[in-house]
């Protein structure tokens, strides 16, 4: 059984920095992503990390390029987001989102989300 553990979340001011981590118990991982979701909105990709022949591809979304960095942890299945210069519009849930890897497909997890709000 595959686990999503975040953590990191919380209160932060304007201008702030936060980081964010997904530990996940498994193996095969092809990709692990965060996602936000703010109250009545969609849920929008943050960043993702590919491992693919021993380097790791990224990938930001337009709103978090330049302030954010996703990195990996391959050794311990850990991804990390630095989230830096916070803007009250980052407010929202961050989900991480695990892809495994199986014999004839892949499959996709979910954490159950982690809070950071950003407010003076």
């Amino acid at each position: 059984q595959v686990q999503v553990v975040e953590s990191g979340g919380g209160l932060v001011q304007p201008g702030g920095s936060l980081r964010l981590s997904c530990a996940v118990s498994g193996s095969s991982i092809v990709t692990m992503g965060w996602y936000r979701q703010a109250p009545e909105k969609q849920r929008e990709l943050v960043a993702d990390i590919t491992t693919l022949r021993s380097s790791n591809h990224t990938n930001y979304g337009d709103s978090v390029k330049g302030r954010f960095t996703i990195t990996m942890d391959n050794a311990n299945n850990t991804m990390y987001l630095q989230m830096s210069s916070l803007k009250p519009e980052d407010t929202a849930v961050y989900y991480c989102k695990v892809i495994i890897a199986r014999p004839r497909d892949t499959q996709a997890y979910w954490g159950q989300g982690t809070p950071v709000t950003v407010s003076s």
